[in-house]
């Protein structure tokens, strides 16, 4: 039996990848939770085999908790299940000590074998991100400025390309307005970026997020 941790800030995402497990046998949900704080907690108190973990969620970067989990709990697989499909997000999950990614685009038709392959030891790497990797191996590898940005510096950066204000990023990483505002600085400095607006340009030019901007 694979217990499994579920860890997403949306009720009606755990709901479906509970529905999910529960429907094909050989599972057991073992927890769940909406917050980083709370996959921690859950992560110490129980025996599961492997945590599914959405990479946005209140609290703490979804790298760092990676990072600490592993170093807690080096025996627990962490399956990434993210709407984040660039490589660059899964590059620093892989990183960090995850054993697989996938999208949540893709949950329903590979959850049951992604959970079964790293619970089984394996990696798992869903089809749409493999194709992303073999596609990059001939890209030159000097690092990208995003690339340069710390976990935490990266995840401000796509909030602030997101639309999202200081404050709002403050209030949904539990930082304080002044430290969101020094990571910005930090970022506009390393990326050479002169404003928001030429973030967001650079985040839509490599694929960082979805759409068009008229700025």
């Amino acid at each position: 039996m694979i217990k499994v941790i579920l860890a997403d800030d949306h009720t009606l995402v755990r709901d479906g990848l509970r529905h999910i497990l529960q429907s094909a046998s050989g599972f057991k949900v073992a927890g769940e939770a909406c917050d980083s704080a709370t996959t921690l907690a859950l992560v110490r108190a129980t025996d599961a085999h492997v945590l599914v973990l959405d990479l946005s969620m209140p609290g703490r970067n979804g790298i760092d908790l990676i990072r600490q989990i592993k170093d807690e709990k080096p025996a627990l697989r962490i399956l990434v299940l993210t709407m984040h499909a660039e490589q660059q997000y899964a590059v620093r999950a892989f990183k960090a000590g995850a054993s697989g990614y996938m999208t949540k685009e893709s949950a329903s038709a590979e959850l049951v074998g992604a959970v079964t392959k790293v619970a089984a030891g394996g990696v798992y790497v869903s089809l749409a991100m493999a194709e992303r990797f073999a596609q990059n191996l001939t890209e030159p590898a000097e690092a990208l400025p995003h690339q340069r940005l710390s976990p935490r510096e990266f995840d401000v950066f796509r909030r602030i390309v997101a639309g999202q204000t200081t404050t709002g990023i403050a209030l949904e990483l539990c930082l304080s307005v002044k430290t969101v505002s020094t990571h910005k600085a930090h970022i506009l400095e390393k990326m050479q970026m002169p404003n928001e607006n030429g973030l967001v340009r650079y985040a839509i030019r490599h694929k960082l997020i979805d759409g068009e901007a008229d700025i």
